[in-house]
């Protein structure tokens, strides 16, 4: 059994109520796709960077985000992918939730009104109390790091 955490969501603008609520595709789905809420379509421009609007916000609960990330069928089949990835909604957050697509592909792409465009997959996380050292313990790895082990 998977643990369920209630979220509550708002549609911002009552224009947009036809355009489904984030939801899982299948029964394993970590993420929920989530919709643009565009009036008819946005053209994305090649090498062009569009912030995409979804008329929803969250409330989420305190010790949980939501991570913002790409459509892996976007990616693969289109070039588009999404810059600040993963984004991060913060519990504390109550404005719209707005998706940064980026066009990497060699064409123009077309966004259409209730389009999914990313997934949105809920994550606990913990707060880090840092301890500030003179000294820190060894590990077998040390500072290599960027490629140190040869290893592709």
């Amino acid at each position: 059994m998977i643990d369920e955490v209630r979220i509550r969501i708002k549609r911002i603008n009552k224009n947009f109520n036809d355009i489904p609520l984030p939801s899982y595709s299948t029964e394993g789905s970590s993420g929920m796709d989530i919709r643009a809420a565009v009036d008819d379509f946005v053209l994305l421009k090649e090498k062009e960077i569009a912030l995409v609007p979804t008329n929803l916000s969250v409330e989420i609960p305190e010790g949980y985000e939501l991570q913002v990330r790409p459509r892996s069928g976007l990616s693969v089949k289109h070039g588009i992918g999404i810059l600040n990835s993963p984004g991060t909604i913060d519990s504390d957050y109550r404005g719209e939730i707005k998706i940064i697509l980026f066009n990497f592909g060699s064409g123009d792409f077309r966004i259409n009104r209730g389009d999914r465009i990313a997934q949105i997959v809920l994550n606990r996380f913990y707060k880090a109390v840092l301890d500030e050292t003179a000294e820190l313990n060894n590990s077998s790895r040390g500072s290599g790091g960027f490629g140190h082990t040869g290893k592709e």
